[in-house]
């Protein structure tokens, strides 16, 4: 197995490594002389259970993780929900609901999700799941029930690789600020502020902002406007490396396609958008700056087409991850799990 030296060289000498489990195996790179994003693995012979395989090779998979960010399961047989609940179940995730909810899906049960329901004439730029939470996935696991008949693929980004290529003149201000999300709920303006944050009434949001450190404002006809001021830099809890991990240009009103933040900005003005990003103290971030997180997430960007079948597993803190565009029917699910909680604190602040 060509990987056993490389396996053998980011696991702990203490961790056992069964040889014979793993040669039911092989380990390869998405596309040779890539960036090793993702390493695809692949059953050597007919009939491996990649269940059975995930619950008896769970202490390999997290090295394997840090090293390359994301591994694509790959000819194993997958057919449905049911094949892609057993598999994440044998990985012994904590699974996470899907909380301070911001897009459309459908909750099929047993914490699992499908892919976000948007348009498909529009992609979804890469991000890190929930990084806007105080609680956020550490991993996340796609399943490709059905792949489009055209494009629909799960662009994925090592954000590790993208702050690396940030200027420091960019940095600055994001390193000592942070950066704040700021949510406008009311009528069409995206989901309720009861649905968003799976609450009933105005005193169990207000209950949950408190604990959640979400400020939040009451404006007329029951409208709500929330914002929080996170890190806009995370440092990884297992390998210790510094990461871009935030939603900055994701909800930036730049990164709108043009039609919609044209129609946006008539409807709402720019106080009232469904999301906007700012540096941490308010100040508006400039369309040029988000200009550049965009190109460098883009320099980054590792695509593939999906094939029936697939199971992804990403560090959702190495990882960021979004849609193409697709035509036709396309069916792809989610799970997230291993909850990361870390006070960071944002360099300048005052506390």
């Amino acid at each position: 197995m060509a990987l056993n030296k490389d396996l053998r060289s980011i696991i702990p000498r203490r961790q056992p490594i069964n040889i014979a489990a793993l040669s039911l195996v092989s380990f390869a790179p998405m596309a040779a002389g890539d960036n090793g994003l993702p390493l695809v693995v692949q059953p050597t012979l007919s009939g491996v259970s990649l269940a059975e395989w995930l619950g008896a090779n769970r202490a390999i998979l997290s090295p394997l993780l840090h090293k390359h960010g994301a591994l694509l399961f790959r000819g194993f047989g997958l057919k449905d929900q049911a094949d892609f609940s057993k598999s994440v179940d044998a990985l012994a995730m904590a699974k996470m609901n899907y909380i301070e909810r911001a897009t459309p899906r459908s909750e099929l049960g047993d914490q699992i999700y499908t892919a976000t329901e948007f348009p498909p004439e529009y992609e979804i730029a890469p991000h890190n799941e929930l990084s806007y939470v105080n609680q956020w996935p550490g991993h996340i696991c796609f399943f490709c029930e059905t792949p489009a008949a055209m494009g629909g693929e799960t662009p994925i980004v090592d954000v590790r690789r993208v702050l690396a290529r940030l200027d420091p003149k960019i940095l600055e201000p994001f390193r000592r600020l942070g950066w704040k999300l700021v949510r406008n709920f009311g009528d069409a303006m995206g989901p309720s502020w009861r649905h968003s944050y799976d609450v009933e009434d105005r005193a169990a949001l207000e209950a949950y902002c408190i604990k959640s450190d979400v400020s939040w404002e009451w404006l007329p006809n029951d409208h709500l406007r929330t914002s929080q001021v996170r890190p806009s830099i995370r440092r990884h809890p297992a390998t210790g490396e510094d990461l871009w991990f935030n939603h900055v240009a994701f909800w930036h009103v730049s990164s709108l396609p043009r039609e919609v933040r044209e129609r946006f900005l008539s409807d709402f003005g720019m106080g009232m958008l469904p999301y906007n990003t700012y540096y941490g103290d308010g100040q508006t971030i400039p369309d040029d700056v988000v200009g550049a997180l965009r190109a460098a997430y883009d320099a980054e960007l590792v695509s593939y087409p999906w094939q029936a079948g697939d199971f992804l597993i990403a560090d959702n803190m190495l990882v960021a991850h979004g849609r193409a565009r697709f035509s036709g029917h396309r069916r792809v699910l989610v799970a997230m799990g291993n909850p990361v909680a870390i006070s960071d604190p944002i360099k300048g602040a005052v506390s």
